[in-house]
């Protein structure tokens, strides 16, 4: 005999805890977005403790998504893990000059990782405004690099192609800022 209550119990319980993922994950994308606006404003001592703050939020965060398999593949999830990706990635980049590893899926960590030039581009122009040709070459190299490496893939999922695709084009326009620099003389 069919068990309806039981499985009133099973989606009921999913569903408080997938509205608890979706709120955790709005805290985690909001510090996020906090710690790159920090960061491109230059307040690293701010950025770092936004991080910490953020690494306690994603600890909870992944907490809740334990609740089930299915949970990892939630919109809210993928998302609030893909921003804290990149922004752990910018902000130790800018504060330590490499790249690291951040602790995320493989997925969600490559989702992250495609998404950090669009903001080391804005501080390329940034450092460019300020006359910083070496740091924009740096910045130029480490996207480089980022998107030699993602082309050795063989990525079947749209989202990521999509943001590969992207690295590209972010490559290219700092390809176009350093040799307006160096023909500028800068």
């Amino acid at each position: 005999m069919i068990n309806f209550s039981k499985l009133q119990q099973e989606i009921k319980e999913y569903d408080t805890e997938r509205e608890r993922l979706i709120l955790k994950s709005r805290e985690v994308l909001k510090l996020s977005k906090q710690v790159i606006y920090a960061v491109h404003r230059d307040e690293i001592k701010n950025a770092a403790q936004l991080v910490k703050e953020i690494q306690q939020k994603k600890k909870e965060l992944d907490k809740i998504a334990l609740h089930s398999n299915k949970m990892e593949t939630e919109g809210s999830y993928k998302i609030a893990v893909q921003e804290y990706v990149e922004a752990l990635l910018y902000f130790y980049f800018v504060r330590d000059g490499e790249l690291v590893s951040i602790e995320a899926s493989p997925e969600h960590f490559v989702l992250g990782l495609a998404d950090l030039p669009g903001e080391l581009n804005r501080r390329a122009v940034f450092l460019a405004g300020k006359g910083q040709v070496a740091e924009v070459s740096k910045i130029r190299d480490a996207v480089d690099m980022i998107y030699g490496e993602l082309l050795k893939f063989d990525f079947r999922d749209n989202d990521i192609r999509r943001k590969v695709d992207a690295v590209k084009y972010e490559l290219r326009k700092l390809e176009d800022l350093v040799l307006d620099l160096k023909l500028k003389g800068r």
